[in-house]
């Protein structure tokens, strides 16, 4: 009720509130507290409560107010509104589009609203601005592509929410690194507000706080290191020195060694008695200037050599969190590796069959690859411990299984998902592979192309040839199976001089030993190779 209480307070307009405290009680609290990030159902329910009492804003307002000598004065009405739900061509859940309402106030600005960078991803925390669509000066209206967001994993069309004109574009084509909430555009609702917003900067408070929106990097704490210098020859320090203190005292064979090797008797510091110089000191100031001419050798030949000719390429976005990803992988992943080889001869001549009978019907071919697909989900299916992962409170078993699939491309290594692979027939798989890859090479993959795996199968035998490799872990998987090149073999037959040829591949799991023991990891290897060595057994 202190909401309410507030409203009645500081609102003009809400002249319906008793008849609207009764009938939306539930959804004005839920509208009004702080923190809450409304859901588009919510927004929906907002609009209706507009459309009922027709004088309730259809944006949250914070109305802050000031007194000076009794007087109260409104200087700013704002709100930062994450809206969750981003509209792409089917819809993502779990993104969020970061607007915030301007109202107008003393700076004398029309109502706008400024747009933030999104986040169309779990693990992003920046992003690149692709290529703008709309210009400024242009009219939008709700679901139409804003820009092109290049994301932690794909390029990502960014939509319009609400209708209204495109004043200022803050971050144009090609901004690199836009922190999440960042503002990169402003929208108005009048057409003719648009000139007004020609000079437009976002406050120094808004930036702070898309900044505050990430991660706070750890302070770096800096350290002076003092610098290591060489022994330095004892000398005297040079004084005022009166007649009787310019002679030098030293032995005769001071002098002598002093002579042959030029050392100015003048420059050393005697240790004998009354300070007389004794050929010991000799001795360690030309050894300290021998240190000295040694450690100056290797930097002059040093520089000798010509430089070095090279190109910098600078990191892509996908290029960085792939990076980030695969590093906390082998340093938080306890890794493990399992081989076995498989015999597919038979899995080649059902091979043959099936694309005999699928370019009689038209359909596309099916490749070794999609084979190896099904085995591995029929396998998780038989073993379902190696599809699951790891939190610090207990290990989650999937009941779906989605297989991701390694593509590399141009703009790197994307991974996009077959769910529900092993409810699937090989040609669904076949076709929905060919999509994908199809779509990473494009850079047009969508979040829901590439989240959601809990298994992941990486194939460089058939494209490169590699006999074996062992992969790393996709976290936040606990497996991942490494898929080489088929190559034949000679096999000891039944008779003492008997022998065949076969064609054996080779595969190697990687496992996350916190969740996969031992003796579970073979036992899916043995799945897995039971399918691939009788594929008939994936058709029933």
């Amino acid at each position: 009720m202190a909401y309410a209480s507030h409203i009645i307070n500081h609102s003009k307009k809400l002249r319906n509130v008793p008849n609207f405290l009764r009938h939306e009680h539930s959804i004005l609290v839920r509208w009004f507290s702080n923190g809450t990030q409304p859901s588009i159902g919510k927004r929906d329910d907002i609009r209706k409560i507009h459309r009922r009492h027709c004088n309730v804003p259809s944006e949250r307002e914070t109305v802050t107010r000031s007194s000076t000598n009794g007087a109260m004065s409104k200087f700013g009405v704002q709100k930062r509104n994450p809206i969750a739900g981003l509209a792409f061509n089917q819809g993502l859940s779990s993104s969020q589009v970061y607007m915030r309402r301007g109202f107008s106030s003393n700076s004398g600005l029309p109502p706008h609203q400024e747009i933030g960078m999104p986040s169309l991803s779990p693990t992003m925390t920046e992003g690149n601005i692709a290529r703008w669509l709309k210009k400024e000066g242009d009219k939008v209206a709700p679901g139409e592509v804003l820009c092109e967001v290049e994301t932690d994993k794909a390029t990502v069309e960014m939509e319009s929410m609400e209708e209204g004109y495109l004043a200022k574009i803050i971050h144009g084509d090609g901004s690199k690194e836009i922190k999440v909430g960042e503002v990169i555009a402003v929208t108005v609702e009048e057409e003719g507000d648009i000139e007004k917003f020609k000079d437009y900067k976002p406050s120094a408070s808004d930036a702070d706080t898309a900044s505050g929106s990430s991660a706070p990097a750890t302070p770096k704490k800096e350290v002076v290191e003092e610098p290591v210098s060489s022994p330095e020859p004892k000398t005297s320090k040079p004084t005022a020195a009166t007649p009787a203190e310019d002679r030098v005292f030293s032995s005769p064979l001071a002098r002598k060694l002093a002579e042959e090797h030029k050392v100015p008797l003048s420059s050393i510091k005697g240790t004998g008695p009354n300070g007389t110089i004794v050929k010991a000191d000799i001795e360690e100031y030309l050894a300290s200037r021998g240190k000295e001419v040694s450690a100056a050798a290797p930097s002059a030949k040093a520089g000798t050599p010509a430089a070095l000719d090279y190109t910098d390429i600078p990191h892509s976005q996908i290029r960085k969190i792939t990076a980030s990803r695969l590093l906390f992988s082998k340093q938080t992943i306890p890794h493990y590796y399992l081989t076995v080889d498989t015999c597919v001869d038979k899995l080649m001549d059902l091979r043959s069959q099936l694309n005999s009978l699928q370019e009689a019907s038209g359909g596309k071919r099916i490749s070794v690859n999609d084979l190896v697909i099904k085995a591995a989900a029929l396998a998780l299916r038989k073993v379902p411990q190696c599809n699951s992962s790891w939190t610090d409170d207990y290990i989650r078993q999937y009941r779906n299984i989605n297989i991701n699939v390694a593509v590399q491309t141009d703009n790197g290594l994307f991974v996009p998902v077959i769910k529900d692979a092993d409810k699937k027939g090989l040609s669904r798989i076949g076709e929905e592979v060919k999509q994908l890859a199809q779509k990473a090479k494009e850079n047009s993959l969508k979040p829901e192309d590439y989240e959601g795996g809990t298994f992941t199968v990486s194939n460089l035998g058939g494209p490169f040839g590699i006999k074996q490799f062992c992969a790393i872990i996709n976290p936040p998987q606990a497996g991942i199976l490494a898929v080489g090149s088929a190559e034949k073999r000679v096999v000891p037959g039944s008779g003492p001089e008997q022998f065949e040829f076969a064609s054996f591949m080779s595969v190697t799991l990687s496992c996350d030993h916190r969740v996969i023991d031992g003796a579970i990891g073979a036992e899916w290897l043995k799945a897995f190779k039971g399918y691939i060595e009788n594929p008939e057994s994936m058709l029933l």
